[in-house]
């Protein structure tokens, strides 16, 4: 089970207003320029991040709060941000001192701190000795798993996993297979921000991966996966964190879990490069209904990987299509790439980045807490910018939510270098069979 959580977006500082916020349906996003440089890129950035104020707002034991400031005060603001998730997922699990202590960290994503680095690199060009002492704990991303063990009292096993874009639900995975081998009890998976330097926004735009705002363009600060006009995806600080134990833990201490992890499939293509890979989505795909034990009539739900790329967008579509083509999903991998001539299946789908941003490393992990939420919810959040679906045939959730009952759902992720990680989840109440 997903026990609790824990969200940290300019939009959403929590869970419930997460869950409003996608109710809401509107893009939380703005036209922000890239420093020392010409271009303007739609993004959603936590630019006036307070720790205290945080603290003050989230903690209810102020023992909570000054340990926080104590260890994070002077990080990085992936380490930062992490901390405070963790520590938000882990009060609402309502933990004991011991169960805390035996939990694993697994952290999600790697070279997070490249806007820090960025700037450390340009102080030290000006005065090298303005770098102080603690940048050997900030260059380094395990800074993350030490912050937050410190914060949180968790003493487990440690697994700092990267994976860039896929990094969130991969350190999901990793975390459900401990806890159902028994390897652990218990695992915290903790995505932090991603904090990006104008050198990887401008290569991410260059490479026509990022999308860009243009004077006189018309186009404003959006994001639009899927949509025939879609150019790009839009970068956002987003951190997420989330507790993984088994269903009778949570019972036992009176708490109402988010849902189920029911299935995974993971796999590589086996090359380097940013073009994906159709096919091994595809079998990703099938690999987590596999592992969860459904067929694709089972599935109600899909939250799509969607980031709004021209690329991205039409080869995770024509994987949907492949697996969804008939009722068993029968369609083979060579015919991927052609469109259906009627709906392809009855799975609404969208595209949570529309609304947030593409969070990067903490993408998976927040996208699989919204889609829990929309689960237990019975609504699929509007994809905003979602006009002309780049296949018609694909049951596409527009500009307006969706209200209906959910049971079963699949979440996409999707990173370079041809790394597909894909889960099925499910209602709590299922579990209960109510």
């Amino acid at each position: 089970m997903v026990t609790s959580a824990g969200v940290l977006h300019p939009a959403a500082d929590s869970v419930a207003e997460l869950d409003r916020v996608l109710r809401r349906g509107e893009p939380t996003l703005r036209a922000t320029p890239v420093p020392g440089t010409e271009l303007v890129v739609p993004a959603a950035y936590l630019d006036d991040f307070d720790l205290r104020s945080w603290a003050r707002d989230h903690c209810d034991d102020p023992a909570d709060g000054s340990c926080l400031r104590r260890v994070a005060g002077r990080a990085t603001l992936p380490v930062r941000t992490a901390c405070c998730v963790a520590l938000a997922a882990c009060t609402a699990a309502r933990l004991t001192d011991a169960e805390v202590r035996d939990t694993a960290v697994v952290i999600a994503g790697n070279n997070l701190a490249l806007g820090h680095q960025s700037r450390s690199a340009a102080a030290y060009a000006a005065d090298p000795s303005a770098i102080r002492a603690g940048h050997v704990l900030d260059c380094f991303d395990t800074d993350a798993l030490g912050a937050v063990g410190e914060v949180t009292g968790c003493r487990g096993e440690g697994w700092p996993i990267g994976g860039s874009s896929a990094a969130g639900a991969l350190a999901l995975i990793q975390a459900a297979r401990m806890v159902a081998s028994g390897q652990v009890p218990r695992a915290l998976v903790v995505a932090p921000v991603n904090d990006l330097s104008p050198v990887e926004i401008s290569a991410f735009v260059k490479a026509g991966a990022m999308a860009r705002i243009t004077p006189g363009g018309g186009a404003g600060a959006a994001c639009r996966p899927f949509d025939e006009s879609h150019d790009g995806f839009a970068p956002a600080h987003i951190a997420a964190a989330v507790l993984v134990e088994p269903a009778a833990e949570a019972r036992r201490r009176g708490v109402r879990p988010l849902g189920r992890i029911l299935g995974a499939g993971t796999g590589t293509d086996g090359r380097r490069g940013t073009q994906p890979e159709v096919a091994g989505q595809v079998r990703a795909i099938r690999a987590a209904l596999a592992d969860s034990g459904r067929t694709p009539s089972d599935i109600d739900y899909v939250n799509a990987h969607g980031t709004g790329s021209v690329i991205g967008d039409d080869s995770e579509a024509a994987a949907l299509g492949a697996v969804f083509g008939t009722a068993e999903g029968a369609v083979g991998e060579g015919a991927v790439g052609t469109p259906a001539e009627g709906p392809c299946g009855s799975q609404w789908i969208n595209s949570t980045k529309a609304v947030l941003g593409h969070g990067l490393g903490a993408a998976g992990l927040v996208e699989a807490i919204a889609t829990l939420l929309q689960l237990d919810g019975g609504y699929c959040h509007a994809t905003p910018g979602l006009a002309k679906p780049v296949r018609p045939d694909l049951r596409f959730v527009t500009d307006t939510i969706t209200r209906t009952p959910l049971r079963t759902a699949l979440s996409n992720s999707f990173a370079f270098s041809g790394i597909s990680a894909c889960l099925v989840l499910g209602r709590a109440a299922e579990e209960d069979g109510t």
